[in-house]
């Protein structure tokens, strides 16, 4: 465990595990008040991104005729399996990326 605080006075990896916990609005919380940790920048970014698509194509699958509810529940269930897997990772203080989602965070961080 990182003995690291972030700036809302949190271990930055119970911080980061925050992003996911509640999705998209903890990665709009942490995004806002963080000023210190890029690990916890990283994961905020990184949980704004993976939920806003998931969100994104959740509703789109909706407006699908037939198929579309299974698809819904498909894209719930890859939701729940995301926010398992990335909050393991933050509460271990890993830099566990997503594939495409984790990409854009980390150049994103570069910026910042």
């Amino acid at each position: 465990m990182s003995p690291f605080r972030s700036s809302v006075g949190l271990p930055d990896y119970i911080a980061a595990a925050l992003c996911y916990l509640f999705p998209f609005a903890g990665g709009i919380v942490f995004l806002a008040l963080e000023k210190r940790s890029r690990f916890v920048l990283f994961h905020s970014l990184q949980s704004l991104l993976a939920y806003g698509a998931l969100m994104v194509g959740h509703v789109l699958a909706t407006l699908l005729p037939f198929i579309g509810p299974l698809l819904a529940a498909l894209i719930f269930l890859i939701s729940f399996g995301v926010w398992l897997l990335m909050s393991y990772h933050a509460l271990r203080g890993s830099w566990y990326k997503l594939p495409w989602a984790g990409d854009i965070a980390e150049r994103q961080l570069r910026r910042l």
